[in-house]
């Protein structure tokens, strides 16, 4: 930790409550530093994970008035090292939330890393005060040292690599705090479930931020429910993910780890490797250790709140899996390369799942990296084809087809919709949406919607997906005994391999 801004919210609040004393005439917005709720009303937070989305998403906690951001943490002390979708998104971002268009001016590079979290942290703070300056936000390297010291934490937001937040999930629920995070729950399935069970077993408001309220999917359900696609056969989902760079293999060389960079911290469960900055930052999604792929990184945005609902709640029994191959040439002669390390450029995986409470039988199949389903007869005859993205539900006597989280809605053919009301057509992306509706529950006392307990078919169905990629044959799944029942190598896949001192 940094030592020199260490601070509790105990110390926090009674220096608040000395100030508040001193000078009963300022204004409530001044005592809090964070608006004119009182900072013993307001939620506590740590955000963990500094990078690139991690800061990203800073501003709406920094903005909203019920948040107090306390103390931030990455194993990254600094860096301009980022990868991003723009040159300047994360800059402008920050400028725009501190209202401050110098800010990271003639600095070369994408910002990241602890430091940047809480310097951007106190300069939003700092703005309510009337000296201008505000040192209330810890700054922390390793995760479980920040639970340790600071008291009275009412939540913590994981946006840290996958493969750690599981790690920080139990750490935390262990001493009562509530947890928000990123997708995955897990990149391992069982490990996913044991986090699950955790928030079973403690109670504390958990969320997972890929869960949304999607009226689109209700108005699907109100048409499947109508009859009107006959009995579901197949639902499509397709993504033109990855945006990373895909590997094949480990890479080779040595590469020094940057200064202020803990590659043993960031590693967390993983049995160690050397480092490379081919694994960090925002290429990790891509590798089998610390990722889960596309279909974990923008799946869990289109199919989780489709499962809640189709009220989708019994896991697959069977997952098959292709992906994209490639040979090198090796002493004149083209090899094939084993790819046992990485998802693959694209893929596509079909899940079967068992008889749900209001469905039958039914596949689910994932596409991603360019690929996509044909053009069904009902858009070729009219030469259509279908969206770079979508979703597509497939019935006994008709087709729903949507953008890739349901958006724009239609029955197939389109000659359908001449006889469906106006309001039928909906498109959420055009309808100002929340995404800190789990605020408002840990206010409340209440469990969340995107809670962790509702997303454990999800969970186990991204997982899957994975493990059948890597078995490179179809898997048989045993949802109450969490085993793949065919193939040994397989099942051996649902866990990790644990570095010393990180067992679950």
């Amino acid at each position: 930790m940094d030592s020199s801004n260490k601070l509790n919210r105990r110390e926090f609040l009674a220096s608040a409550a000395s100030f508040a004393a001193a000078f009963s005439i300022v204004p409530s917005h001044v005592v809090s530093g964070t608006g004119h709720i009182p900072p013993s009303d307001q939620i506590t937070i740590a955000n963990i994970g500094c990078g690139t989305q991690g800061l990203r998403e800073m501003g709406s906690l920094l903005q909203n008035p019920n948040i107090r951001v306390v103390a931030v943490c990455d194993v990254n002390k600094f860096s301009t090292d980022y990868i991003d979708w723009s040159p300047f998104g994360i800059r402008n971002h920050i400028r725009s939330v501190l209202k401050d268009d110098s800010w990271w001016e003639n600095i070369p590079g994408i910002p990241g890393g602890r430091d940047t979290g809480r310097e951007y942290v106190e300069r939003y703070y700092a703005k309510n005060k009337t000296s201008g300056d505000y040192r209330g936000c810890a700054s922390y390297e390793d995760f479980r040292e920040l639970l340790d010291d600071v008291d009275d934490l009412d939540a913590v937001k994981i946006m840290t690599p996958d493969h750690t937040h599981a790690s920080i999930s139990i750490a935390a629920m262990e001493k009562g705090i509530h947890v928000i995070t990123h997708k995955p729950i897990s990149n391992k399935l069982l490990e996913g479930r044991k986090v699950i069970e955790k928030a079973r077993e403690t109670g504390v408001m958990t969320h997972l931020l890929a869960w949304s309220d999607r009226p689109e999917y209700i108005q699907m359900k109100a048409w499947m429910d109508e009859g009107l696609i006959g009995e579901l056969l197949e639902i499509h989902n397709w993504s033109y993910r990855p945006v990373w760079e895909q590997w094949t293999k480990r890479p080779e060389g040595n590469a020094p780890v940057p200064d202020g960079f803990n590659w043993k911290l960031w590693l967390g469960p993983v049995p160690d490797i050397p480092y490379h900055p081919n694994y960090t930052h925002n290429t990790f999604r891509g590798w089998y250790d610390f990722g889960g792929g596309s279909v974990a990184d923008m799946g869990h945005y289109s199919l989780f709140p489709l499962f809640e609902t189709l009220i989708i709640t019994r896991p697959p029994v069977s997952v098959r899996a292709f992906g994209t191959t490639s040979r090198e040439a090796v002493n004149q002669v083209y090899q094939w390369v084993v790819n046992d390390v990485a998802f693959p450029a694209s893929c596509m995986i079909k899940w079967k799942f068992p008889e749900q409470p209001a469905l039958p039988e039914f596949d689910l199949i994932w596409y991603d990296g360019g690929m996509k389903p044909f053009a069904p007869e009902e858009l070729e005859s009219e030469g259509k084809d279908i969206p770079e993205e979508g979703l597509m539900i497939v019935g006994t006597k008709g087709k729903i087809l949507g953008g890739f989280r349901g958006e724009n809605p239609v029955l197939l053919p389109e000659s359908r919709m001449a006889s469906r009301p106006a309001t039928e057509r909906i498109n959420s992306r055009e309808i100002e949406r929340r995404r800190d509706v789990w605020v408002d529950d840990i206010l409340a006392g209440r469990q969340s919607p995107g809670s962790f307990i509702r997303a454990e078919t999800i969970t186990d169905t991204m997982n899957l997906g994975a493990v059948a990629l890597q078995a490179g044959k179809r898997i048989d799944f045993d949802p109450e005994n969490g085993k793949i029942i065919n193939d040994e190598n397989a099942n051996r896949l649902l866990a990790r391999v644990y570095r010393s001192g990180w067992e679950m």
